[in-house]
């Protein structure tokens, strides 16, 4: 009964809330929902990120890395948790959309499956699921702090990393903006594989052994690949049932996970192949050391 309970508690604060059933994509309920803040807070993050790698440079140059201490770890454990709750909250509210829209499927003769793929024309970014996508969205700005993290302890700025965070908060903010098809199932997807990866770099960062070295480039790879055969399912219904909502902001978006995919290939490959260099390296100096 106390099980029962505490489920259906975590249902109603996952997906029946009123301020979740109730959400809009406006300026009066949603903060950061316009095109200035969205220009200007990943025009900040890529300045902060460029002149903290500058000043570090500078004024620290003769200097090992600054520890970070537990922040890492405490930021890592709390990314986890987040997406976790995301993950939840939208599968639970999608589950409760398709529930009270049985009707649709069959006036409209669709399928839920396809309704995760493929939103009706004419959808607006409210109720259950857009909550969970403005939250996703809002998450997208904590991830830009693992940036931070790097700079100050490897002196290293990514441009890779840089444009990963900057495309994906600017892709999040066209899902709720444009009522972009697809969003329902990247999100679940995202979040599922986020809840993994921040698990695994808390694991790591508390000290606990490491199993896998590219256990975190293993689980890109894993949710690019889904990515890319969701879009191809979104195409190919957008011709076959009239069209899917959004499929302006679903090409850019394509197009630009088309360019995340190609910058994590070419970091991918150069890492593959600075390791393998490294173990030829190892056994030509044992080789040398034998004669």
């Amino acid at each position: 009964m106390t099980e029962s309970r505490m489920i259906q508690t975590l249902r109603y604060y996952l997906s029946e809330h009123p301020s979740i059933v109730g959400f809009r994509w406006t300026d009066s309920q949603s903060w950061g929902n316009t095109w200035v803040f969205l220009f200007i807070s990943i025009s900040s993050y890529i300045i902060l990120s460029v002149f903290l790698h500058l000043f570090l440079l500078v004024v620290f140059r003769h200097r090992r890395p600054l520890p970070l201490g537990p922040i890492p770890a405490v930021h890592s454990l709390s990314m986890a948790l987040i997406s976790f709750t995301i993950f939840a909250g939208i599968l639970l509210s999608a589950a409760a959309e398709i529930r009270d829209t049985r009707w649709f499927w069959r006036r409209y003769k669709t399928t839920p499956f396809q309704w995760l793929l493929c939103f009706p024309i004419g959808t607006r970014p409210s109720g259950r699921v857009f909550f969970w996508s403005y939250i996703f969205y809002l998450s997208r700005f904590l991830h830009t702090l693992r940036t931070f993290f790097t700079i100050i302890r490897r002196r290293k700025l990514s441009f890779y990393q840089l444009f990963n965070h900057s495309i994906l908060i600017f892709m999040s903010f066209l899902w709720l903006e444009f009522s972009q098809s697809f969003q329902v199932l990247g999100i679940i997807l995202t979040t599922s594989i986020y809840s993994v990866v921040y698990g695994y770099r808390f694991w790591t960062a508390v000290g606990l052994p490491s199993k896998c070295f590219h256990f975190v480039n293993h689980c890109q790879i894993v949710l690019l690949s889904c990515n890319v055969i969701c879009h191809i399912g979104v195409l190919l219904l957008h011709f076959l049932r009239g069209g899917c909502n959004g499929i302006g902001a679903w090409v850019l978006n394509s197009v630009l996970n088309g360019a995340i995919l190609f910058f994590f290939l070419n970091y991918y490959v150069k890492l593959h192949l600075e390791e393998k260099r490294k173990i030829r390296a190892a056994k030509q100096m044992l080789k040398d050391k034998d004669n």
